[in-house]
């Protein structure tokens, strides 16, 4: 055969196939287990409209959650972070959706037409947060999205029913029901740096050095941090929920794990 044969006009063919291998980047991240959750079918509208302000598969991403994995979804209202929690962890895991009775009744039931016939691994309970019937050390993680500040608020309006928190007693709720190693990925608008807790009723927002030291506090140890949800132009002096900050807040995501 000539040395100008098949066989010898493939080979550059194969070098530069080769060269361009080793050129490309070492490990492009294809879609993943969290970005199928998001791209799962039958999420609803309101869902996707959400999807680009809260990032939700980053953040599951950074929280290293996992099929399998036993995860409370946190006063969850009407369970948008479950639904996505529940395609993460798949069958072999678990999901609880908790709220407190003030927010079930906020959140009109709207985490039934959620879960009831869609979502068999997802479980909601109504629970006393400074009293959680939870068995201790029976969580992998939690997911604590925009809440947290809300312990902290005394609501004007009594017809609002919404109690008094000892936070601490909440905290030492969370401490006591995750195991050792289980993570809380906390996430929350930001309140201007050395305010504390104050911003929590008028504006709700809370200063993220406080909910470290808070946690820290309580066994936890900050072990991941994100700049996705981050806003430079939010001045931290306007109110959350309402008004023209709504899904243009400043927010600092922790991932804290619990000590053992």
């Amino acid at each position: 055969m000539s040395a100008f044969g098949p066989r010898a006009r493939r080979a550059p063919a194969l070098c530069f196939a080769l060269l361009l291998a080793t050129l490309a980047p070492a490990n492009p991240r294809a879609g993943d287990l969290y970005d199928a959750a998001v791209a799962h079918p039958g999420r609803s509208a309101d869902d996707l409209k959400r999807d680009p302000i809260d990032h939700p598969a980053a953040l599951l991403r950074l929280a290293r959650i996992k099929p399998g994995m036993q995860v409370a979804d946190y006063m969850a209202a009407d369970g948008y972070w479950s639904e996505l929690a529940s395609y993460v962890v798949g069958p072999q895991g678990h999901v609880l959706l908790l709220n407190n009775p003030t927010w079930d009744y906020w959140s009109e039931n709207h985490w039934k037409e959620r879960i009831n016939g869609r979502l068999g691994n997802v479980e909601h309970r109504t629970v006393d947060a400074e009293h959680l019937d939870l068995p201790d050390s029976s969580l992998d993680a939690m997911l604590f999205v925009k809440a947290y500040h809300d312990f902290y608020w005394v609501d004007p309006n009594p017809k609002d029913n919404w109690p008094k928190f000892d936070v601490s007693r909440v905290v030492s709720e969370i401490a006591r029901v995750m195991k050792p190693g289980g993570v809380v990925l906390l996430v929350d608008h930001s309140a201007t740096p050395g305010t504390g807790t104050s911003a929590a009723g008028p504006l709700h927002r809370i200063d993220e050095a406080y909910a470290r030291q808070e946690f820290e506090q309580h066994g936890f140890k900050v072990v991941g941090t994100s700049e996705v949800l981050r806003r430079p132009d939010d001045p931290r002096d306007q109110i959350t929920y309402k008004g023209p900050m709504v899904g243009k807040t400043d927010r600092f995501v922790l991932v804290l794990r619990k000590a053992g």
